[in-house]
């Protein structure tokens, strides 16, 4: 049994963590942390895990996470840093689920997230958790920087074709709408329901945390540097992201083909038939990335469409997804759940 400890548990990608482990047949929770809620029963702050998860929370200080295969972080920025050299050093495997490890460059990190980085050592060994991509380092890590979520969509979405050099580097556009649940399991003003609900808007035009993390991952599949614009805007909606990406064709290439091939063997990316238009709903609950590539007629453009549920694929389901790895689990054990309609 692979037993397992949840740094930050109260959370939307905690629960969701709790949601997808609870049911691997290969796990066993043994530790969920929160210092507010110490001593609560889990069951008790979510109920639908009542009858699942007998765990209550506790104090990291009391959770013995050095006592586990693998702990996850479910933490704002700038909490894993603080920890994970110590459970390192006791042989435990940390996967992140912020971004402490995601940025290699290190003063880009310090710049985006306004925080000296505490051990930029760790940087440098940690693995990008996206399987597409870094499957076999997966494998053999014992530190994952697992990807945020647009990162993820916009990604996938455009990694054949940067693959491939089939469009040009110097103009790549990512127009992405996320779910509110995207912005955490806190009281703000701008996700309230009278805030959000039958409103649509974009943020972050000047600058998002994101971007440095898409781009570096682009520049590493292109094997060089991009011109790259990302635009994030808010959806009414509790969970998804939708990311319409575009670039300009440089190469004379069947496109559909080119995406199922890269994917073909790939459980958790689903390319669909041309002329296909992708939905968030589809993938809801589920740690999928649905994908439609179109060619707009007289453009000379190609336009992905790339959607997942950002707390599954894009944040929860991926981690559970690297651990699988990285613990020789068939990578789907706990994630083959069908998208919940409607």
């Amino acid at each position: 049994m692979i037993k397992v400890g949840i740094v930050g548990g109260t959370g939307y990608t905690g629960v969701e963590l709790l949601r997808l482990l609870e049911r691997h047949p290969q796990v066993e929770l043994k530790a969920i942390t929160s210092r507010k809620e110490a001593g609560m029963p889990v069951a008790e702050m979510f109920p639908n895990l009542r009858g699942r998860v007998k765990l209550a929370f506790s104090t990291p200080e009391e959770a013995g996470l050095e006592d586990c295969d693998v702990v996850f972080f479910a933490t704002p920025n700038g909490v894993a840093m603080q920890q994970t050299r110590a459970l390192l050093d006791a042989g435990v495997k940390v996967i992140d689920l912020a971004a402490d490890f995601r940025i290699k460059d290190i003063a880009v990190w310090e710049h985006w997230y306004k925080m000296e980085h505490a051990c930029p050592d760790l940087v440098a060994e940690a693995v990008y958790g996206l399987p597409e991509i870094n499957r076999a380092a997966i494998k053999n890590a014992r530190l994952i920087a697992n990807p945020g979520c647009y990162p993820t969509a916009v990604q996938l979405g455009f990694l054949p074709l940067l693959e491939s050099g089939a469009v040009d580097l110097g103009f790549l556009v990512a127009d992405a709408k996320s779910g509110v649940s995207g912005a955490g399991r806190k009281a703000e003003i701008a996700t309230l329901f009278a805030e959000s609900s039958d409103n649509f808007k974009a943020y972050g035009v000047g600058g998002h945390r994101h971007w440095p993390e898409i781009k570096q991952g682009l520049e590493s599949f292109a094997g060089k540097a991009v011109g790259f614009t990302f635009v994030p805007h808010l959806l009414p909606l509790i969970r998804g992201i939708h990311a319409t990406l575009y670039a300009r064709v440089s190469a004379d290439i069947d496109l559909q083909s080119l995406f199922e091939r890269r994917y073909a063997d790939e459980a958790f990316v689903d390319v669909l038939p041309a002329g296909s238009h992708p939905e968030t709903r589809s993938v809801r609950g589920a740690n999928m990335c649905r994908i439609a590539v179109h060619r707009p007629p007289g453009s000379g453009s190609v336009v992905v469409l790339s959607v997942i549920d950002n707390l599954v694929k894009g944040a929860a389901g991926q981690a559970v997804q690297n651990m699988n790895i990285m613990f020789d689990q068939p990578e789907d054990t706990a994630l083959a759940a069908v998208g919940m309609l409607p």
